[in-house]
């Protein structure tokens, strides 16, 4: 018997030395006009960086409005483009959240983005665009003229154009999920630009915690975080207080409402979602923003199959800033102790 005793001993090391092993790593860097942080717990050493980086490459190929010659701006300058995966799941699900929500939520919005300056090409002064301006363009945003047989997508009307950022970072978290996944790892945590999912646990055994950024009631403050725990879901924010300009005592915002081409100018700061994946997340946050907070919270409320919880950041009617979560939202919330 002794002689399998050294076996045993080495085996026992061997399991003690690798679960010694998984550790945390880190890879980072800037893709999409944003920053990005992959941290994830593995026994191998060896970088995933180049391999991240080319999911960010191709998705850019596809979905970017700033890069030349991908499938969006073939689409966007001609009748109809070819997709690949990337360009079909977006698609697909964009259409989903703009019939769910009643075309709150809309990718061919990009011309009046464009007008209110916030797309690509943007003017030294912004300013309103005219209610003659708005018509016009009015007539080329709706989704119902997209159209999609098979891998094939198209527009009713010419001068159509789709501009996916609002979903796009949501969907790059979840592909870079699923890639971490392909290389056998199940704890994680992605950040696209404060687009997030996690799953499993971090370096500590615990659920990942993450921050939701909350404007100070003083302008000139730095925002202040509320902190929650986030274990196999995804998280995603559309805000109002970082991109918008001043005309006339009025403050317009980068979110355009697809009805009426109006910037937004209603009393929420931010919506912060919690869902499955990041492009559902990111697609709802956006649809969210754009209908107010108490018809926001009767939409989530009446579609439980949607599985959003959601945070909600606002001026009260006395302009001070408040907030209000939904039940599920509210259970992850760390307080000032730690706990939820």
């Amino acid at each position: 018997m002794t002689r399998y005793l050294p076996i045993i001993f080495m085996l026992i090391l061997a399991s003690i030395t690798g679960a010694r092993a998984q550790q945390l790593q880190v890879c980072e860097g800037k893709a999409q006009g944003t920053y990005y942080i992959v941290k994830y717990i593995s026994g191998d050493t060896r970088s995933l960086q180049k391999g991240i980086d080319s999911v960010f490459a191709a998705i850019d190929q596809s979905l970017s409005v700033y890069q030349p010659g991908s499938l969006i701006n073939q689409f966007n300058s001609g009748s109809q483009v070819r997709m690949d995966d990337h360009l079909q799941a977006v698609i697909t699900k964009a259409l989903q959240v703009s019939k769910t929500t009643a075309g709150a939520f809309d990718i061919t919005v990009k011309p009046l983005v464009d007008a209110w300056g916030f797309g690509v090409q943007r003017p030294a002064h912004r300013g309103a665009p005219t209610p003659d301006t708005l018509q016009q363009l009015l007539q080329r945003v709706g989704y119902h003229y997209l159209t999609v047989k098979g891998p094939i997508l198209s527009k009713k009307k010419p001068g159509v154009e789709i501009d996916c950022n609002g979903i796009a970072q949501g969907y790059t978290v979840d592909v870079l999920s699923r890639f971490l996944e392909q290389h056998g790892i199940v704890n994680y945590l992605v950040d696209v630009g404060g687009e997030l999912r996690a799953r499993g646990m971090n370096a500590q055994h615990r659920t990942w915690m993450v921050g939701v950024e909350r404007p100070a009631a003083d302008s000139s403050s730095q925002p202040e975080q509320t902190l929650l725990h986030l274990q196999d879901k995804a998280i995603a924010t559309s805000g109002n207080y970082r991109r918008f300009f001043d005309q006339g005592g009025t403050r317009f915002a980068h979110t355009i409402d697809p009805h009426n081409g109006q910037a937004l100018h209603n009393n929420i700061i931010s919506v912060t979602v919690i869902a499955k994946d990041c492009i559902t997340a990111d697609g709802f946050d956006n649809a969210l923003i754009l209908m107010g907070v108490e018809p926001a919270l009767a939409f989530i409320s009446s579609h439980p199959e949607l599985g959003l919880e959601a945070c909600f950041i606002y001026k009260d009617d006395q302009g001070r800033i408040a907030e209000r979560f939904t039940p599920g939202f509210k259970q992850l919330l760390i307080t000032a102790g730690g706990d939820k």
